[in-house]
């Protein structure tokens, strides 16, 4: 797309509120464009549109009127959870206007080198830690996207030697031309989102425009024990720098030894990297890392050749791989309670991140999940729910496949919570109900595997409803 400020006198669209169209809205009036804000939720429910309007900026709530996008319509920027399928979208695909998400006006915006996270799980985490890093180096990162700042903000406020650090999804990828992060990072896919996308291939596709503008002077950050992510090798321009559980690397950084079955005896791992002239630099222990769980071992080594290839001296890197204690929602410990630990993993809204989060426990455990059922018959949980889980509490649309799949993992412990109108009600039962099968010494986890929609706003209210509730035991 053109930069905003060539917007000047044209018509804009920006279809959809929140923080995101609020901050972009803004932008594109402030460089002169003739901005409409358009969202089909009623105009109650649009708390942002008073304020547009006191700047000038027209606003159209509770709907998507016929004549919103018509051939005078210069751009379209959509929030990036609208899908492609709704009539505005359609329409201006079909008057050829350019329909792209806020990260494409960030662009435009930003003096600032970015890094941008993307994956189907660990986003946040990565992209927090990486924040850690590069601050403990004294780099200046602004951590924007996803989390944090809106992106056209925090864009607008990055001086040059400031550094972006930004986590991406799928939906805000999918509606990029000109991005172009200086260190772009792939963590993993797994299937999800095909609701919105429609098929696993427009999800690896938009994913994969991460690195769709870079060039031989940039830098790519693969998971290579993740055969999709090595898949894009061919299609990359960048220079890669891999990282690796699994694989003593020629050039990354990787666990050393790795973790293999036959290896799985030896307790004192280490995260090490090896440079470009085959010197391999000690980074720190495995057992050192501040999170639990394997996969925040993955985590930390993303995040550390995040930062490596940002320019943080190795030497450097170890103090906050060690100090970050993690993100709300994400494997966090509630507190302790008759003996018994509660640790709250609402963001796990697949079953890829339900099974990774299985395996961060040598303590028995009682399971919480459940939520929006999206298609999923969850089977692939079974040697997960095999290899630790004592019971099972499940609610929402999806707890009679849960249940079929503890039954198939031989689960006697299986508790189906009955719905109701008032969400946080359902949900302090299941609390109640799980603190009920737990024994000291065990754990209960809310793991839901599944989005929350069917009942709750987000995985963060959830997660939050779910935090009171262990407190109110």
């Amino acid at each position: 797309m053109k930069h905003p400020e060539e917007y000047r006198g044209k018509e804009v669209i920006v279809l959809g509120l929140a923080k995101s169209g609020l901050q972009v809205a803004k932008v594109l009036h402030a460089a002169g464009a003739a901005v409409t804000v358009n969202d089909q939720k009623p105009r109650e429910e649009c708390p942002e549109a008073a304020e547009l309007e006191a700047a000038g900026i027209k606003v159209i709530c509770g709907g998507h009127p016929d004549n919103l996008v018509h051939p005078g319509v210069e751009l379209l920027v959509k929030n990036p959870g609208i899908p492609y399928r709704a009539a505005p979208i359609v329409k201006a695909g079909e008057l050829g206007i350019p329909v792209v998400t806020e990260v494409e006006v960030a662009q435009h915006l930003c003096r600032a080198p970015m890094i941008g996270i993307t994956g189907s799980n660990g986003k946040t985490t990565t992209t927090t830690w990486v924040g850690k890093l590069l601050a403990a180096a004294g780099m200046k990162p602004i951590v924007a996207g996803n989390i944090g700042t809106p992106l056209c903000e925090a864009a607008q406020a990055a001086q040059e030697d400031h550094w972006m650090v930004v986590e991406l999804s799928s939906f805000q990828l999918k509606g990029t031309e000109d991005f172009h992060p200086r260190v772009a990072c792939l963590l993993n896919i797994t299937e999800t989102h095909l609701d919105y996308h429609g098929d696993l291939d427009d999800y690896i596709a938009s994913k994969s425009k991460l690195f769709a503008n870079q060039t031989p002077d940039d830098t790519a950050v693969l998971n290579w024990d993740d055969p999709v992510c090595r898949s894009l090798v061919p299609y990359i321009q960048s220079s890669i720098l891999p990282f690796s559980m699994q694989e003593q690397l020629q050039t990354g950084v990787y666990v050393m030894p790795p973790y293999l079955p036959e290896l799985e005896d030896k307790q004192e791992r280490r995260i090490v990297y090896t440079d470009e002239q085959g010197i391999t630099h000690d980074i720190l222990p495995v057992h050192q890392i501040g999170l639990p769980g394997r996969f925040n071992v993955e985590n930390a080594l993303a995040a550390a050749a995040i930062a490596i290839a940002a320019g943080v001296p190795v030497s450097m890197l170890a103090g906050p791989l060690t100090d970050f204690k993690g993100v709300e929602h994400r494997l966090e410990f509630v507190k302790e309670h008759h003996g018994v630990a509660y640790y709250n993993n609402s963001k796990a809204t697949n079953a890829k991140a339900t099974s990774m989060a299985l395996t961060s426990f040598e303590q028995p455990i009682v399971l919480i999940a459940g939520g929006l059922d999206r298609g999923s018959d969850y089977l692939e949980l079974v040697p997960f729910f095999e290899g630790g889980v004592k019971a099972a509490v499940l609610l929402g649309e999806t707890k009679e496949k849960l249940a079929h799949a503890a039954e198939q993992a031989g689960l006697k412990d299986i508790v189906l919570v009955n719905n109701g109108e008032d969400a946080a009600a359902v949900l302090a039962s299941a609390v109640k109900q799980a603190a009920e099968l737990a024994e000291p010494g065990d754990v209960v986890l809310l793991s839901p595997a599944c989005a929350s929609w069917d009942m709750f706003n987000s995985f963060e209210t959830r997660g939050r409803i779910f935090k009171e509730a262990v407190h109110n035991l």
